[in-house]
């Protein structure tokens, strides 16, 4: 049995940036026009340049323009498309903008809106692995509806442990703590901080495991078949915010990715889900377990690093899964090849508590040659504006094996040039050729531990 066929002649691309540009792309290689909306602080934006169509649907804050469903979906009726999809961030993840989607006649790129409620509420989805007989960090059985609960779950778990926005993404809303005596101050902030986020600031109380890795499985179902691709490592991170993304991860044997890729699966077919998604782990490289943390029911930032090592277009597959069609690999043919690395490239000051650095990007030199991939919406004269994320630029180089993988990396960081705003490359650098990532042995609390060492 398969998914009913819907005939997506013209998407509407919900969001900006890198992302917007890499969606387009895609719909151009499968013969798709695209609309593409922008705030008015991304009007001479790349993405807007290079679409068919353009509409402006707000200022500058998200909240007044990417964040508001109901005028994205004004421009999908007014420009006729057939299908939105959203990217990552803003409304990808929303079950309420999927849901009017729905009922509104027009497809959305990504799992049904039940799905996305259910794996977007973090309690819910741990509830769904338990069930599904995945294994899960101690926690809360639910969602604490005050710092007084949450102490009290904490005192049952042990210090440390770590707060969580049940709505929350990208480190936000999320707090590590190490004693009793800062949960509440904790608490109060990151429920502020997910509010004023995603408009919701329920938490939930785990288990702080250190020395672990954070490690994550992507997947792609059509609603019958569910594939996974693989994992990614993403334990180079700073304050919850991934700097580094490699495949396959250094951390893991065979057995242990195949159970976790299979843990993966199971989940997915629990839920019934459809589309791309990403089942994301701990590991814990000392009793060689894993725990499953979350499910992000959309599109990945790092979705290249899969990408390259399994030669599959997640993102084009995607949208083939929301026009019905069903995937045409099974398991078997889904295979590993060689090693990838991806930086993240943002408009920040590492030596200045990576502070924000927006700006007029002036002489722009991308690196090139084997290997080397540059997913980016730049170009010299773009202005950077301080609205919103400052990613500038994902470099993603590919090798034979990782030490191929990790070699281009550097070659490609010191040809990179971006003249006119600060940015995180030569921290990277001076990151990927320390003794730890060198030998692989990366955990979740490194990257702040190598910053401590390196201004000492």
């Amino acid at each position: 049995m398969t998914n009913p066929t819907r005939r997506i002649r013209r998407v509407l691309v919900a969001n900006r940036g890198e992302i917007a540009v890499r969606i387009q792309r895609a719909c151009r290689e499968l013969d798709i026009e695209v609309v593409q909306v922008y705030s008015e602080a991304d009007r001479d934006s790349l993405a807007v340049q290079l679409a068919d169509h353009a509409v402006c649907i707000g200022p500058a804050r998200s909240a007044d323009s990417y964040l508001r469903g109901d005028l994205v979906l004004q421009a999908a009726r007014a420009f006729r498309a057939d299908a939105i999809h959203p990217g990552y961030g803003f409304l990808s993840e929303n079950a309420a903008f999927a849901a009017l989607c729905e009922r509104e006649g027009v497809v959305f790129i990504g799992p049904p809106s039940g799905v996305i409620a259910t794996m977007g509420d973090k309690a819910s989805a741990r509830a769904q692995a338990v069930a599904a007989g995945v294994p899960v960090t101690p926690g809360s059985s639910g969602t604490v509806q005050s710092a007084e609960a949450a102490l009290r779950v904490a005192a049952e778990l042990g210090y440390p442990v770590i707060l969580k926005a049940v709505a929350g993404g990208g480190g936000r809303g999320m707090r590590i703590v190490e004693r009793e005596a800062d949960l509440r101050g904790h608490f109060e902030a990151a429920v502020r901080e997910a509010a004023a986020a995603f408009g919701d600031g329920a938490m939930y109380v785990e288990k702080y495991l250190t020395r672990i890795r954070h490690v994550e499985i992507q997947v792609l179902s059509d609603g019958h078949t569910v594939l996974h691709l693989g994992e990614r490592d993403c334990s180079s991170q700073r304050r919850n915010q991934k700097l580094v993304e490699e495949s396959p991860s250094p951390g893991l044997s065979a057995a242990m990715r195949e159970a976790m890729g299979a843990a993966a699966v199971k989940l997915c077919e629990h839920v019934g889900y459809r589309s791309a998604g990403t089942i994301e782990c701990i590991h814990d490289p000392v009793h060689d377990r894993f725990y499953f943390m979350e499910m992000n029911t959309r599109v990945q930032v790092e979705h290249p690093v899969s990408e390259c090592v399994t030669g599959i277009d997640i993102v084009k597959e995607q949208i083939r899964i929301a026009r019905g069609e069903g995937l045409s690999l099974r398991q078997q043919d889904v295979g590993l090849r060689g090693h990838a690395i991806e930086c993240r490239i943002n408009a920040e000051a590492p030596e200045r508590s990576f502070a924000p650095c927006p700006g007029l990007i002036g002489e722009l030199r991308w690196p090139g040659g084997p290997g080397v991939r540059v997913d980016s919406h730049l170009f010299s004269g773009y202005r950077v504006p301080p609205n919103y994320d400052s990613l500038l630029a994902k470099l993603v180089c590919w090798g034979r094996d990782r030490g191929e993988a990790l070699a281009r990396m550097q070659r490609a960081l010191a040809e990179l040039r971006i003249d006119g705003v600060e940015t995180t490359a030569p921290f990277l650098a001076r990151l990927l050729a320390s003794d730890v990532f060198v030998r692989g042995e990366v955990d979740t609390r490194y990257v702040e531990r190598f910053i401590r060492e390196s201004t000492t």
